[in-house]
């Protein structure tokens, strides 16, 4: 094995020889200097044969070894009248090797061989195999909606005659154009030149938004979303499981969405490292990831951590916690623990044993000392306010308070204490906890001064995030103020406003362009930039879903005149079309709950 490929980049396992030693080879002793001897090498690269011609007696080497850049080899010596085996070893260039030999007798002397002929490698015998040529192009993510590259990069893309939504201090502006240069916003106003060989685009009738930010989702996610091993994982990485194939992507691009913050699931009081993504539908799973991105990490309250480790029939396991109560207590466990494990490193003596080196413990530091974000699940009054009032006691802000069903009940307490408040428009009496969730609970809290967001916490509601801001509007905010909590006020939730969630000179040109007002049921995204590149376009699409079609019907023709006899399905669960096409992540998934 030469290499293993993790993520699409190499890495070398066994790398290739640098000089490839087989050919034909003169060799000279110190010991006898005028005689020349030759030497034969063939066979494989790295698994050499080789044979000497010693006195007119030919001798086959055994022991051969090679890399690093040194070969060694040894002779029967026996066969030229010396004890034993000599053994020879030397560093190996281009076209020369030399070094150091050993009798049998422990007398020694020094070698030298010289190239007479390059390497060849041994004729191939076999008969070759007709190759079969793919029937498609190479795309990726290989299937449908893949690409054979990532978009280009317009040096200037100019949209003209827009009503543009810029989320910043100018506010919606009718019949105003945006240039974008080299991925950035460069301006927003009316009658702006279009600069030589800029791309132009008749925004008439059209409207344009920053690019949608999702706040809370579990996308693109290879495998479980929880870590179920331990309550407390905030060792753990989403971004070390990040699924750039995931169909998710190119389907929320299509829905205006350019941004998430991928998160933990939620079986753990404390669990993983959340991702903050932008979607670059093409791109390598790093490369997905927000440069300069503040990091977090996911809590949880209420009854799914509660509920997330029942055992057999349903029947709890002996893993703390199982009330509410337990989960404040071991988040205020922890943050004293990281404390402590703070102060054993500060007293260590440097010339002494260094205490053990814990990732949980140095995460949960990080949030202690506000360098981490906290991103925590809640929904009832009584465990917001129980979390609230265990990190005042450390001098910790909560970052963002997710789902918060009940928030509209403490909103004084979450006004005070400084976390913003990321939510769901409409989901309530899904279980009991959620039972006195309200349908107004964003916009009341955004009366109180809360920095509010909607979210998604599902695949398909994050495809039309903007209907789920347009609810807000029947609940008393502005159009403007409902579009923020899915645009500006996600982007300053994650820390990352100063470079998103606004259509502001300077900005990423993160851009969605809808066919009407983007809070209209009837509206609908046509295109979709991301750092000025487009990565969805209604026209394109259309193509797309034609060159599917058109190689499904393809397949099924190779199917039927394959003279192969059928093959029944195997058993077990049926396998998915692609990765994540059936099956949706969710804040429980992976744990063991029957």
């Amino acid at each position: 094995m030469r290499e293993v490929w993790i993520d699409g980049r190499p890495y070398d396992v066994k790398p290739a020889p640098d000089v490839d030693v087989r050919g034909m080879w003169n060799v000279t002793v110190s010991n006898d200097p005028r005689a020349v001897r030759s030497a034969t090498i063939k066979g494989d690269a790295e698994k050499p044969a080789m044979e000497v011609t010693w006195d007119e007696k030919k001798l086959a080497a055994g022991n051969i070894a090679y890399s690093a850049g040194r070969f060694s080899f040894t002779l029967p010596g026996d066969s030229i009248g010396a004890p034993g085996l000599i053994r020879l070893s030397g560093a190996v260039t281009e076209n020369e090797m030399n070094g150091v030999g050993e009798r049998g007798d422990g007398k020694s002397f020094t070698w030298l061989a010289k190239r007479q002929s390059p390497p060849s490698a041994e004729p191939d015998t076999s008969k070759p195999k007709k190759p079969e040529m793919a029937s498609f192009a190479d795309v990726y993510p290989l299937g449908e909606f893949g690409r054979p590259s990532l978009p280009e990069q317009p040096a200037n893309v100019l949209i003209t005659n827009a009503t543009v939504w810029t989320m910043g201090k100018q506010g919606r502006m009718e019949n105003t154009d945006v240039l974008i240069s080299k991925g950035k916003i460069a301006a927003v106003g009316k009658g702006l030149k279009a600069p030589s060989g800029a791309v132009t685009i008749d925004g008439t009738g059209k409207h344009v938004t920053p690019g949608l930010i999702d706040s809370h989702s579990h996308q693109a996610v290879s495998g479980s979303v929880n870590e179920g091993g331990q309550a407390i994982t905030p060792e753990v990485r989403i971004a070390d499981v990040l699924d750039a194939d995931d169909i998710w992507i190119y389907r929320q691009l299509a829905g205006g969405t350019v941004a998430a913050n991928v998160l933990h699931g939620s079986a753990n009081p404390i669990g993983g490292q959340n991702a903050v993504v932008k979607w670059r539908w093409g791109a390598l799973p790093d490369e997905l990831l927000v440069a300069g991105a503040p990091e977090g990490v996911k809590f949880a309250l209420g009854e799914n951590v509660k509920q997330s480790h029942f055992g057999s029939g349903g029947q709890p396991s002996q893993r703390y916690p199982h009330t509410r109560m337990g989960v404040e207590q071991l988040i205020r466990d922890r943050f004293r623990a990281a404390l402590e494990y703070e102060r054993e490193w500060k007293s260590w003596d440097k010339s002494g044993i260094p205490p053990h080196r814990d990732l949980e413990l140095e995460a949960i530091l990080e949030m202690v000392k506000g360098t981490r974000l906290i991103h925590a699940h809640s929904y009832r009054q009584d465990e917001i306010l129980a979390l609230i009032r265990v990190c005042e006691e450390f001098g910790i802000r909560i970052a963002s308070l997710q789902h918060i069903l009940e928030g509209y009940k403490v909103a004084d307490a979450i006004a005070k204490h400084g976390a913003a408040a990321a939510g769901f428009s409409d989901w309530w009496t899904y279980k009991w906890e959620a039972y006195e969730a309200i349908p107004g609970n964003i916009p009341l809290m955004h009366k109180q001064g809360i920095l509010v967001s909607y979210n998604s916490d599902d695949a398909q509601l994050a495809t039309r995030l903007n209907w789920e801001a347009a609810k807000g509007v029947e609940f008393g905010m502005t159009e403007e103020e409902a579009l923020a909590a899915v645009t500006i006020n996600s982007a300053k939730l994650l820390g990352i406003d100063k470079s998103m969630g606004s259509l502001e000179s300077g900005k990423d040109a993160d851009i969605a362009v809808w066919n009407g007002n983007p809070l209209s049921t009837k509206t609908k995204c046509v295109q979709t930039w991301v750092d000025g590149r487009k990565y969805f376009d209604v026209d394109e699409d259309r193509a797309l879903e034609q060159t599917a079609l058109n190689e499904r019907a393809v397949l099924i023709q190779k199917i039927l005149k394959d003279k192969k006899p059928a093959t029944s399905p195997p058993s077990g669960v049926p396998a998915m079309r692609r990765p994540n096409e059936i099956y949706l992540h969710s804040c429980m998934e992976g744990v063991d709950n029957e």
